[in-house]
């Protein structure tokens, strides 16, 4: 009856070992290639991962290159926009120095 059923080739084996344990399949025989090939396989997903940190710090370099003129730009404008409305208000813009005075007696 299981000759005549033709999902019969998809079912796993389930092999059992007398102590109850369930055996996997049988690993199949490696040759030279398929060492090469996972070897090459490993140097190949290492230079992957290399490339991608570099296209990654490339990409922050980009984006600070660009950003740094427009926040220049930016801190400039701001600049003369609080020294054009100090000047009109009449404040000197002179730094300050700070110290300690001395209580008067």
């Amino acid at each position: 009856m299981a000759a005549m059923d033709p999902r019969s080739n998809d079912r796993p084996v389930l092999d059992m070992t007398p102590d109850g344990e369930f055996r996997g399949p049988t690993p199949r025989p490696t040759s030279w290639l398929d060492r090469l090939l996972v070897r090459l396989g490993g140097i190949a997903a290492l230079i992957a991962f290399v490339a991608a940190g570099i296209v990654v710090a490339g990409i922050a370099i980009v984006f600070f290159a660009i950003a740094l003129p427009v926040a220049l730009v930016a801190g400039v404008i701001a600049f003369g926009s609080l020294w054009w409305r100090a000047r009109r208000a009449g404040v000197d813009l002179r730094p300050f120095v700070a110290g300690m005075r001395r209580p008067r007696a």
